[in-house]
């Protein structure tokens, strides 16, 4: 598969400012979906404050949006922070986590540890420069088309996002509850890829400033390998770009397919965060 033609477009340089506009915008992202769930679910107690520069969200004990961002990254990692934050979460029975950036202040790696915390997940930070005229690598097959889906359609929309992990019947509720509360979010734009008029394949675009975050992508099992999750990619990218967004973010498994074919098209790792957990 060639590459994506990214020979005109300029890379900004990956330093600690960059960092920080990356995690921002996906704090930005993952704050509304929190609101969305306080608002559709009161009685989950969602909820998210920010503390030493870090936002930390409350989705619920069992959501991987439990979590922190930008920990260390716009102001020092301290053991009062850390206090604050373990306080705010036990306060909602849920675990205490952190994603950290490599850029974040370099203390925390003795914190952390020292505080009784483990490494429990690595992600790959992607990024990319956006343009109106992006042309990715291949077309989609013959029958895909891609298109923003309107709020009449966000159950149709979360239903084909849980239908993508078909391979994961045990998720199936959550999957479907977690579909609904993003296109539900403030600022979602969700995106449908239909293969002769069906729901084949979803993405996602938020947008925070001028970083527009890539997520929600989602295929049947019957229509992979068509170029619909490529199609989406370029639509999303496009409509980025005519919303003013300079870069486009999205998060991977390190060496995962996800990362290869991001490569593919452009994507660069920025950094590769880990994602810190309290006690067992």
């Amino acid at each position: 598969m060639k590459m994506a033609q990214d020979h005109a477009v300029d890379y900004p340089v990956i330093d600690d400012e960059l960092a920080r506009r990356l995690e921002r915008a996906e704090g930005t992202a993952s704050a509304r979906f929190v609101e969305a769930r306080a608002r559709l679910e009161p009685a989950s107690g969602a909820c998210w404050i920010e503390i030493g520069g870090a936002y930390a969200m409350f989705d619920g004990a069992d959501s991987p949006l439990s979590q922190t961002f930008g920990l260390g990254l716009f102001q020092p990692g301290t053991a009062e922070t850390l206090a604050a934050i373990e306080e705010f979460f036990n306060a909602y029975g849920s675990p205490v986590c952190h994603e950290v950036s490599p850029h974040a202040d370099p203390a925390l790696l003795t914190l952390l540890p020292e505080r009784g915390y483990r490494p429990v997940e690595l992600t790959s930070v992607m990024f990319r420069p956006v343009a109106r005229d992006i042309r990715l690598a291949c077309p989609p097959a013959r029958g895909i088309t891609v298109r923003r889906s309107v709020s009449a359609e966000a159950e149709q929309w979360a239903q084909a996002s849980a239908r993508g992990w078909a391979e994961h019947p045990e998720l199936a509720d959550f999957l479907l509850a977690f579909g609904r509360i993003s296109a539900a979010s403030e600022g979602a734009q969700p995106y449908l890829a239909e293969l002769d008029g069906k729901s084949v394949a979803t993405g996602m675009l938020i947008v925070a400033g001028e970083v527009a975050l890539l997520a929600g992508a989602s295929t049947v099992p019957a229509a992979r390998r068509r170029g619909a999750q490529l199609a989406l990619l370029e639509a999303r990218l496009r409509a980025a770009a005519e919303q003013g967004c300079a870069i486009a973010m999205m998060g991977a498994a390190p060496g995962s397919a996800s990362q290869r074919n991001a490569e593919r098209h452009g994507f660069r790792v920025a950094y590769t965060r880990i994602k810190w957990r309290l006690g067992k």
